[in-house]
């Protein structure tokens, strides 16, 4: 028996860190030593009494951004051993379902995640099954190891979304999840990404990540934008931000024949106002994409490649102890990424 500390979701506007006992692994279980969770929008709807990817019922250890290196394996563990460097896909999904029959297991009737409604990242020690573990890259650290999770999630998005090269690609939102968002635009073969958000820092993060129009929504006319940098059609759109008001400005904006992807997540009752004509009129496209099925692999492929990069956004390392300080002071709004690091002398992302 092992003995680690965990951050407690305890219920709304509640999380502890208690010390808790980690049994040895059995079967196919494998016990992680995490080193970095991501912090993730999902984690902050959850510390506000939102739903997950599904209900919450704490106490519970969230966080689902997470990489480390196995400290122990079960009996029937074959894949990995002691000291290997992994990180883990959160969703578990149940085969058995009408959707998990039928290919669309992300819309499985009995998903469950590890760090929504099974215990998670946000602690030194994590029980996961070793089918969830993918072995890093050599040469990843693990605190980019991290963020493979939020990078599949976007690798579905866009996947769903059908760029096609030569087109022009619209992020609207250039927080983590877009700034990903305009790099994999970019390796879909977009010609042209207008990134838009309504804080300069994130504005200057997005041209750096590969924008080549950059829009501040709150204080730029945005048509007169696109017409001064000859956009004649904005073909595809992605709302990274969550929010009603960015649904209806990503339908507003979207070329004729466009596809739009609500990518972001909202608060389950939030509601936006959608004119059915206009939709009608430009013959648009709604997508929505929900959770990483199937794309792990790729990801840590992208990642391993160089050909993505997560590094630079990763701003804020904050230890296990202080993880309340993320929520109760919205750390995560200022810019980059904020991942818990669970070393001790707070080595940091090269660990």
């Amino acid at each position: 028996m092992r003995k680690g500390k965990a951050a407690v979701f305890q219920g709304q506007g509640q999380i502890r860190v208690e010390e808790r006992e980690y049994p040895e692994p059995a079967g196919h279980e494998i016990l992680v030593r995490v080193h970095f969770c991501g912090v993730c929008g999902t984690d902050v709807h959850i510390y506000e009494g939102d739903k997950g990817s599904a209900d919450v019922d704490p106490p519970v250890v969230i966080g689902h951004e997470f990489s480390g290196e196995v400290a122990a394996v079960g009996d029937k563990v074959t894949r990995f051993r002691p000291g290997d460097r992994v990180t883990v896909d959160p969703n578990i999904y149940c085969g058995e379902c009408y959707w998990c029959r039928h290919g669309r297991k992300q819309l499985c009737e009995q998903m469950q995640a590890y760090g929504v409604t099974m215990d998670g990242g946000f602690a030194e020690y994590a029980l996961v099954l070793d089918s969830q573990a993918y072995r890093l890259p050599d040469n990843l650290s693990y605190a980019e190891g991290a963020m493979t999770e939020p990078t599949s999630c976007c690798l579905h998005g866009i996947d769903l979304t059908e760029i096609q090269a030569g087109e022009t690609v619209m992020i609207v939102g250039c927080g983590n999840i877009g700034l990903i968002m305009i790099q994999l635009a970019r390796l879909s073969g977009a010609a042209k990404i207008i990134g838009v958000d309504v804080a300069p820092d994130h504005l200057e993060m997005a041209r750096q990540a590969g924008a080549d129009i950059l829009i501040n929504s709150a204080s730029d006319d945005t048509d007169a934008v696109l017409q001064e940098n000859h956009v004649a059609c904005v073909d595809r759109v992605i709302d990274c931000a969550g929010l009603p008001q960015t649904a209806e400005y990503c339908i507003t904006h979207a070329g004729r024949g466009a596809t739009v992807m609500l990518f972001g997540l909202t608060k389950p009752d939030d509601v936006a106002r959608i004119k059915p004509f206009e939709l009608f009129q430009k013959e648009l496209t709604l997508r929505s994409s929900f959770v990483n099925p199937d794309v792990f692999d790729r990801s840590l492929g992208l990642l391993g490649s160089g050909k993505l990069d997560v590094k630079s956004q990763i701003r804020q390392l904050i230890p296990l102890e202080e993880i309340g300080r993320i929520f109760a002071e919205k750390l995560y709004r200022r810019g980059g990424k904020v991942l818990v690091n669970m070393e001790d002398d707070r080595r940091g992302a090269e660990k």
